[in-house]
């Protein structure tokens, strides 16, 4: 007879350090990094200041850990589309869907990244966010090199207009779209790829 105890499939509780860092996101992404001190963050935690600093050294820490573990996610799913066998439509199609699936499950990271990026990565222990940057435009040139070498896409395209395109029409939507509203970010991007594909791809209606 096994000895060993059974696995639990509860989920697991949030941690206090968990419940901190969604607090401090939510307001840097309300407020803006710079105009979001510690003493906010602690009042609406419920703690004082001085409680905060038991968890994290200051509200660097904390926006360094909030974007560099949503990031991490993310690039690991872009990664796994460029590894995958899919043909290059089907890639496109399975990275917009990720990213509108990021503006869903993770507005405030994403919100923080588009608007304090340019602020935070002057900083020396921030230097990363411009690498993720470098890397984001990595693999959309990727995408669409594939897409135009293979025939799916056209071949008069002018890829880094097209990056910049989707990067700046995909990402923008996290300044309107809100969860449960109108259309679910499912329908979002079924639309958006709709408008993408059928405008750049080789066949016609």
């Amino acid at each position: 007879m096994s000895t060993e105890p059974p696995v639990s499939t509860a989920p697991t509780a949030p941690t206090r350090r968990t419940e901190l860092l969604g607090i401090a996101a939510g307001l840097f992404a309300e407020r803006g990094f710079k105009n979001t001190t510690v003493r906010d963050i602690a009042e609406a935690s419920g703690i004082l200041s001085g409680s905060l600093y038991h968890h994290f050294d200051s509200k660097e820490s904390m926006v360094d850990e909030i974007l560099s573990t949503f990031q991490e996610e993310l690039f690991a799913a872009y990664d796994a589309v460029l590894a995958s066998d899919d043909d290059a439509r089907t890639k496109i199609d399975r990275a917009v869907r990720l990213s509108f699936e990021a503006i869903d499950q993770h507005p405030h990271e994403v919100a923080i990244f588009q608007n304090d990026a340019g602020y935070l990565g002057g900083f020396e222990r921030f230097g990363y966010l411009a690498e993720r940057n470098a890397q984001s435009r990595g693999v959309w040139v990727a995408l669409l090199t594939e897409g135009v070498e293979s025939g799916a896409l056209r071949d008069d395209l002018d890829i880094e207009l097209t990056y910049r395109f989707i990067r700046d029409t995909v990402w923008v939507a996290v300044k309107w779209y809100r969860p449960g509203g109108k259309h679910s970010h499912v329908e979002i991007a079924d639309q958006y790829l709709t408008i993408l594909l059928d405008g750049i791809s080789t066949e016609r209606p």
